[in-house]
């Protein structure tokens, strides 16, 4: 019995060392989005309370604000899932290009980063969606990879979007905006 008590100490103590470096984390990330966008000296640029707790309503309107995007990376990276943000972004870059030869090369580059089994940043996808993408890999079009882009953007949704919100990065964050809102 004494063996359990000693262990609960070392995990408390685990958490409470969590919480703290996610409390810098916020408090790092706040410094940094502040240096980032210190050139917007006017009012509708700079990152504001009202814009960031407007984040909580949806993903869309998260990814929609530069601020919101850049949090929701640094985010992911501080939990070594930002496969699936990078992934989503690259696709919106890809739908853009106009060449054939640019989408072709792109896609393949997108394949092979992301959706290939065992690639660096494989994203989840089910086999049949990754198979599929693989046959259009011959012929790649803009929407080639709008399925599996459906996908991640619904795991994200259900999963990190929900974490990012309960993070003590964006606590931190709200609560360093709000101090600074009352500081004047």
């Amino acid at each position: 019995m004494s063996g359990l008590i000693q262990a609960f100490p070392a995990h408390f103590s685990m958490d409470r060392d969590d919480c703290r470096r996610n409390k810098t984390l916020g408090k790092n990330l706040m410094c940094r989005l502040k240096s980032m966008f210190a050139g917007s000296s006017t009012p509708e640029s700079r990152l504001s309370l009202e814009d960031t707790q407007q984040w909580s309503q949806s993903l869309e309107r998260l990814l929609g604000s530069k601020y919101g995007l850049a949090t929701f990376r640094t985010f992911l990276k501080s939990e070594f899932s930002d496969e699936n943000i990078e992934f989503w972004l690259t696709c919106e870059d890809y739908k853009t290009i106009t060449s054939s030869h640019k989408m072709s090369s792109k896609a393949r580059k997108i394949f092979e980063q992301f959706v290939e089994a065992e690639s660096p940043k494989e994203i989840n996808i089910d086999y049949q969606t990754r198979e599929e993408i693989k046959r259009k890999m011959k012929s790649p079009t803009a929407e080639c990879f709008d399925e599996a882009q459906k996908i991640v953007y619904g795991l994200m949704e259900r999963d990190s979007y929900p974490r990012f919100l309960r993070s003590e990065m964006y606590k931190s964050l709200l609560e360093s905006i709000a101090a600074d809102d009352e500081a004047g």
